[in-house]
């Protein structure tokens, strides 16, 4: 992948930006990103917001900023693809040297950018946001979100810091490599972990969500931890056999126990203790199953190599920027069906 995937020069700086249903944030959030880039690297910068099929008016914000304004690219998926998949896209398309990745609902400051530059001016080529707080958060998910983080760095073989999301600034060089990679249950924090290079962090308070509700409910944190364990970790599967092995030699105890009763007369009346047992059992086995299925199942999907997204539009003010050997380059390897030009 070439760091000119929109075609036109290379920009100095991509802030990649995946949206869904942020229409209440939007205004908000160009009107901060757009100082904070001209702060940092005056013109030389993109804004690449990413539509993942929202349902409200998200998209007619985005083409209206992109029609007055060429430092923004508005894309737009061909329907919703999840937030990292919506990532992924932004990640494909910028042509920055620099990629700052930042959510839409203004929880990450955009404003730590300066702090992450000169990090990055020093050697670094990656520089996450590591969260001290979490503010306007429920205990629930604050404690769900800490249990997780410490339950997968045990799991997993690779350093994943703690108390991290994606926001995080990287390299051409780091962003590169990460493009590279083709799987499509992606759990992008893990996998720029998983590359290495020099990383470092800045630590900073979380603030509340600027506006509107989270898109983050509980069903798809569940999902998002089922993606982030199965992609860097078999420990899963290494537990149930163990498990396995254990049951295997308690029911060789308990077949001798029982067999030495029946030798000596001593026959017990009654089935509660071989149902409980044969429950249990049974239990576990399809846990077994469920988990064996779940990794089967994810490397049938990964076999298929469909696209991991199709791009339905791409909008951006200046047309002569636009070229046609990156779309057609890039439509191959991700599935892109238009390109608007004007």
């Amino acid at each position: 992948m070439t760091s000119q995937q929109l075609g036109g020069p290379t920009v100095y700086l991509s802030v990649v930006i995946p949206c869904f249903n942020e229409f209440e944030c939007l205004d908000a959030l160009y009107e901060r990103v757009s100082a904070t880039c001209r702060a940092a690297v005056e013109s030389n910068y993109e804004i690449l917001l990413i539509n993942d099929g929202s349902k409200d008016r998200t998209w007619e914000k985005i083409a209206a900023y992109a029609d007055k304004d060429p430092a923004i690219v508005g894309v737009n998926l061909s329907r919703n693809y999840g937030h990292q998949l919506a990532l992924t896209a932004g990640l494909n398309l910028c042509r920055g040297e620099r990629v700052l990745i930042l959510d839409a609902d203004l929880q990450d400051p955009p404003e730590l950018l300066g702090e992450m530059m000169a990090k990055m001016d020093a050697g670094f080529d990656v520089v996450y946001g590591q969260r001290e707080e979490r503010q306007g958060e429920t205990l629930f998910k604050r404690g769900t979100a800490a249990l997780f983080y410490r339950f997968l760095s045990r799991l997993v073989d690779i350093d994943i810091p703690q108390d991290t999301g994606d926001f995080r600034l990287m390299s051409r060089k780091a962003l590169d490599h990460l493009n590279a990679m083709p799987e499509h249950y992606r759990f992008v924090r893990g996998l720029v972990s998983w590359l290495g290079f020099r990383q470092t962090s800045v630590r900073y308070s979380r603030a509340e969500r600027f506006a509107g509700t989270t898109n983050y409910p509980l069903s798809k944190m569940i999902r998002l931890a089922f993606d982030a364990i199965t992609a860097f970790s078999i420990s899963p599967l290494r537990i149930a056999s163990h498990v396995g092995i254990i049951l295997g030699l308690l029911f060789m105890l308990f077949l001798g126990g029982v067999l030495y009763s029946w030798a000596n007369g001593d026959v017990v009346p009654g089935w509660t203790s071989i149902v409980t047992i044969v429950l249990l059992v049974g239990s576990i086995q399809l846990i077994t199953l469920g988990i064996m299925g779940e990794y089967v199942g994810r490397t049938y999907m990964e076999s298929k190599r469909r696209p991991l997204f199709i791009v339905d539009e791409v909008r951006k003010l200046s047309a002569s920027s636009m070229t046609s050997s990156p779309v057609h380059s890039l439509q191959a390897r991700i599935g892109i069906s238009n390109y608007d030009r004007g």
